[in-house]
Protein backbone atom coordinates (compact mmCIF):
# COMPACT_ATOMS: atom_id res chain seq x y z
CA UNK A 1 0.00 0.00 0.00
CA UNK A 2 1.74 3.13 -0.96
CA UNK A 3 -0.50 6.11 0.64
CA UNK A 4 0.60 9.55 1.76
CA UNK A 5 -1.30 12.88 2.84
CA UNK A 6 -0.69 16.52 1.51
CA UNK A 7 -1.62 20.43 1.95
CA UNK A 8 -3.44 20.86 -1.30
CA UNK A 9 -1.52 24.28 -1.21
CA UNK A 10 1.45 22.21 -1.56
CA UNK A 11 2.94 21.90 -5.33
CA UNK A 12 2.15 19.45 -7.62
CA UNK A 13 4.64 16.66 -8.49
CA UNK A 14 4.36 14.22 -10.74
CA UNK A 15 5.03 11.22 -7.77
CA UNK A 16 1.54 12.59 -6.01
CA UNK A 17 0.50 9.62 -8.19
CA UNK A 18 -3.83 9.74 -8.00
CA UNK A 19 -4.43 12.94 -6.04
CA UNK A 20 -7.71 13.17 -3.70
CA UNK A 21 -8.85 15.89 -2.05
CA UNK A 22 -10.57 14.50 1.10
CA UNK A 23 -12.50 17.66 2.81
CA UNK A 24 -15.95 18.31 2.64
CA UNK A 25 -15.30 21.45 1.95
CA UNK A 26 -13.24 23.00 -1.29
CA UNK A 27 -10.14 24.47 -0.10
CA UNK A 28 -10.46 28.61 -0.32
CA UNK A 29 -7.57 30.10 -3.28
CA UNK A 30 -7.65 27.05 -5.03
CA UNK A 31 -8.95 26.51 -8.92
CA UNK A 32 -10.00 23.47 -10.02
CA UNK A 33 -7.20 23.66 -12.57
CA UNK A 34 -4.66 24.15 -10.10
CA UNK A 35 -5.84 21.47 -7.62
CA UNK A 36 -4.65 18.56 -10.55
CA UNK A 37 -7.18 16.34 -8.99
CA UNK A 38 -7.55 12.69 -9.77
CA UNK A 39 -10.96 13.35 -7.43
CA UNK A 40 -12.99 14.51 -4.41
CA UNK A 41 -13.61 12.14 -1.74
CA UNK A 42 -16.01 13.83 0.48
CA UNK A 43 -17.87 10.67 2.03
CA UNK A 44 -14.07 10.24 4.12
CA UNK A 45 -14.15 14.17 5.48
CA UNK A 46 -15.74 14.55 8.94
CA UNK A 47 -19.10 15.36 9.44
CA UNK A 48 -19.72 19.40 9.48
CA UNK A 49 -20.62 18.44 12.96
CA UNK A 50 -17.42 17.40 14.01
CA UNK A 51 -15.45 19.28 11.59
CA UNK A 52 -16.85 22.55 13.26
CA UNK A 53 -17.01 21.09 17.15
CA UNK A 54 -13.25 19.91 16.32
CA UNK A 55 -11.93 23.41 14.88
CA UNK A 56 -8.37 22.02 14.40
CA UNK A 57 -7.68 22.62 18.45
CA UNK A 58 -4.84 20.68 18.89
CA UNK A 59 -6.67 20.23 22.70
CA UNK A 60 -9.40 18.54 20.50
CA UNK A 61 -7.09 16.57 18.47
CA UNK A 62 -7.34 13.67 20.59
CA UNK A 63 -11.20 13.25 21.16
CA UNK A 64 -11.64 14.10 17.65
CA UNK A 65 -9.66 11.40 16.73
CA UNK A 66 -11.66 8.84 18.49
CA UNK A 67 -14.93 10.08 16.68
CA UNK A 68 -14.11 10.91 13.70
CA UNK A 69 -12.83 7.09 13.62
CA UNK A 70 -16.21 6.22 14.70
CA UNK A 71 -17.87 8.16 11.92
CA UNK A 72 -15.77 6.43 9.04
CA UNK A 73 -16.94 3.02 10.86
CA UNK A 74 -20.36 3.28 10.77
CA UNK A 75 -21.17 5.97 7.72
CA UNK A 76 -21.83 2.80 4.85
CA UNK A 77 -20.79 5.85 2.29
CA UNK A 78 -16.94 6.27 4.46
CA UNK A 79 -16.74 2.07 3.85
CA UNK A 80 -17.16 1.96 0.25
CA UNK A 81 -15.14 5.38 -0.08
CA UNK A 82 -12.04 3.66 1.70
CA UNK A 83 -12.13 0.42 -0.02
CA UNK A 84 -12.13 2.24 -3.03
CA UNK A 85 -8.66 3.97 -1.82
CA UNK A 86 -7.31 1.23 -0.33
CA UNK A 87 -7.52 -0.49 -3.64
CA UNK A 88 -6.22 1.96 -5.60
CA UNK A 89 -2.90 2.53 -3.73
CA UNK A 90 -2.57 -1.03 -3.56
CA UNK A 91 -2.12 -0.51 -7.07
CA UNK A 92 -0.03 3.20 -7.36
CA UNK A 93 1.06 5.61 -5.02
CA UNK A 94 -2.15 7.47 -3.74
CA UNK A 95 -2.17 11.33 -2.02
CA UNK A 96 -4.69 12.43 0.47
CA UNK A 97 -4.89 15.97 0.16
CA UNK A 98 -6.28 18.70 2.76
CA UNK A 99 -6.41 22.18 3.30
CA UNK A 100 -5.98 22.23 7.14
CA UNK A 101 -2.74 24.82 7.67
CA UNK A 102 -1.30 22.98 10.90
CA UNK A 103 0.19 19.73 8.82
CA UNK A 104 0.31 17.84 12.48
CA UNK A 105 -3.19 18.13 13.50
CA UNK A 106 -5.25 17.54 10.47
CA UNK A 107 -8.16 14.61 9.79
CA UNK A 108 -5.74 13.39 6.81
CA UNK A 109 -3.53 12.09 8.86
CA UNK A 110 -6.33 9.88 10.77
CA UNK A 111 -7.77 9.00 7.85
CA UNK A 112 -4.22 7.47 6.55
CA UNK A 113 -3.81 5.57 9.54
CA UNK A 114 -7.03 4.50 9.36
CA UNK A 115 -6.84 3.38 6.06
CA UNK A 116 -3.61 1.70 6.62
CA UNK A 117 -5.26 -0.22 9.28
CA UNK A 118 -8.25 -1.61 7.47
CA UNK A 119 -5.87 -2.84 4.36
CA UNK A 120 -5.79 -6.08 5.43
CA UNK A 121 -9.38 -6.67 5.62
CA UNK A 122 -9.93 -5.59 1.67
Amino acid sequence: MVLQIKRIYDSFQESDGTRLLVDRLWPRGISKGNAHLDGWVKELAPSHQLRRWFGHKAENFEKFAMLYRAELDTAAEAQAAARQVILQSKENMVTLLYGAKNPQVNHAIILKEYLESKVLSV
